[in-house]
């Protein structure tokens, strides 16, 4: 048995920035790794998928050059091309992850399926290693739905769609959120047809309905088929290919494709981590139950990142770091209940989140103050040729700090960032509207919006 004073389970986002703060604070440290370094985000997420969204976004636009005023003739994808420029991207993202480790004083790093064996020891293959501190870091996985027929078929996951080197004749997506949709649309403009099928009434339920709709409308002016209210799904092997059986709104009861991806959600990697021999509980879906510091139910054991369910995102992981790193190493107290609701949905256009929707404001009953601008009259939007989508601010009519707001079109993955910062401040939605935004950019038209306020 080997006796570090930390152990780290997992290298995904929080994981290596936690080994070289703690052992730059002196503590040895002990990091382990089953697969790819640098995690989901490094290898399958989000540095992999925005590569070959931005080979999509260059096909897409190279189509439209004569809006622009040239020609680029006919656009030939490469799929083997814009694999290997993907494969290289992450690739050298996962040997930055692994290199700096291996070479991190006072850390040692072990490569193997790592298994709680009591609340203070780890094994890994042969080794037996214990420490006073241990820090969960194994993220999650692609969730595969309960459909009948689907173990008789060959079907793709996020992860799986990174071997991909070929375009699919016929994409069909189940699942019409985040993963689904950026892999559609990515699809559709790399010359596959393209099928989204969403089990509720709407893609991205989580959003506000005209967000749900603007989405729907831009996809399917691009050509691809969404199809809703999915239900009794099954599926089977159809001439070389795949068909999911479907009873749902608009077009036939069978969705016949070449090739199935489920884009269904995701499940935490703590099925086979031993947490019953330490005693770390967790909840129905198998997420390990923390509490506002990140702390599990066992003295000594933290979880961060995908795992603990309180976000799924690599900010989040990030900032779980942040948070473990700061109440340990430097005196603060800092919680997982202090940070704010942000994401994007990295469509194009993209949308970007901060805070409350629109539909949560209206339930929470709150008096509030809601501004809305459509993209087409964001002059930098129009001189982009790029007019999809709105953006949209809420502001509490009492305090007069802001609630949230949904920007989706260009820029609103950015643009959002202006808004949440005001959040963090707890400042009143003055302070941003009196700023002097440069011109011409997307963000300029905040404080614009910001002045033509009304009741929600």
């Amino acid at each position: 048995m080997t006796t570090y004073d930390a152990i780290i389970i997992g290298t995904g986002q929080a994981g290596p920035a936690l080994a070289r703060r703690l052992a730059g604070a002196g503590m040895k440290v002990a990091i382990v790794e089953r697969k790819r370094f640098g995690g989901t985000c490094v290898n399958t997420g989000c540095t992999p998928t925005k590569t070959l969204v931005a080979s999509a976004y260059a096909a897409h636009v190279a189509r439209r050059g004569a809006d622009y005023g040239f020609s680029a003739g006919e656009i030939k994808v490469d799929m083997k091309r814009v694999k290997a420029r993907k494969d290289e991207v992450a690739g050298a993202s996962t040997r930055g992850v692994e290199r700096s480790l291996k070479t991190l004083e006072n850390c040692t790093v072990y490569e193997g399926h790592a298994r709680l064996r009591a609340r203070n020891e780890v094994e890994v293959g042969n080794d037996v290693l214990q420490a006073e501190k241990i820090f969960l870091n194994v993220g999650g996985r692609a969730a595969v739905p309960d459909i009948a027929g689907l173990a008789e078929v060959e079907y793709l996951t996020n992860s799986s769609m990174m071997d991909v080197d070929f375009l699919p004749e016929h994409l069909v997506v189940l699942g019409g959120s985040y993963i689904g949709l950026e892999f559609g649309q990515m699809y559709r403009r790399f010359g596959s047809r393209v099928t989204v099928v969403e089990l509720g009434p709407r893609l991205v339920p989580r959003e506000d309905e005209d967000v749900s709709r603007e989405i729907a409308a831009f996809l399917g002016r691009e050509g691809i088929d969404v199809r809703t209210n999915a239900k009794c799904l099954r599926a089977a092997k159809k001439d070389g290919g795949i068909a999911l059986q479907v009873s749902c709104e608009g077009g036939p009861m069978e969705v016949p494709g070449s090739h199935l991806l489920l884009a269904t959600g995701r499940r935490p990697n703590t099925d086979d981590l031993g947490l019953e021999r330490a005693g770390v509980k967790t909840d129905k879906r198998g997420y390990i139950e923390v509490d506002d510091e990140l702390r599990t139910n066992v003295p000594g054991i933290w979880a961060l990142g995908d795992c603990n369910g309180r976000g799924a995102f690599t900010h989040t992981a990030w900032n779980d770091y942040e948070i473990v790193a700061a109440n340990l190493l430097d005196g603060d107290s800092r919680r997982v209940s202090d940070r704010i609701t942000a994401y994007a949905l990295y469509t194009d256009p993209p949308l970007g989140r901060a805070g409350m929707t629109e539909a949560e404001v209206r339930k929470s009953g709150k008096r509030a103050l809601m501004a809305k601008i459509a993209m087409e009259d964001v002059s930098r939007a129009y001189e982009k040729g790029e007019t999809e989508g709105f953006m949209k601010v809420l502001v509490d009519a009492e305090s007069q700090q802001i609630l949230g707001a949904s920007f989706l079109g260009a820029s609103g993955d950015e643009a959002i960032h202006c808004v949440l910062d005001t959040m963090y401040a707890k400042a009143p939605y003055t302070v941003l509207q009196r700023a002097m935004h440069i011109h011409p950019t997307i963000a300029e038209f905040i404080p614009t919006m910001l002045g033509d306020l009304a009741p929600l």
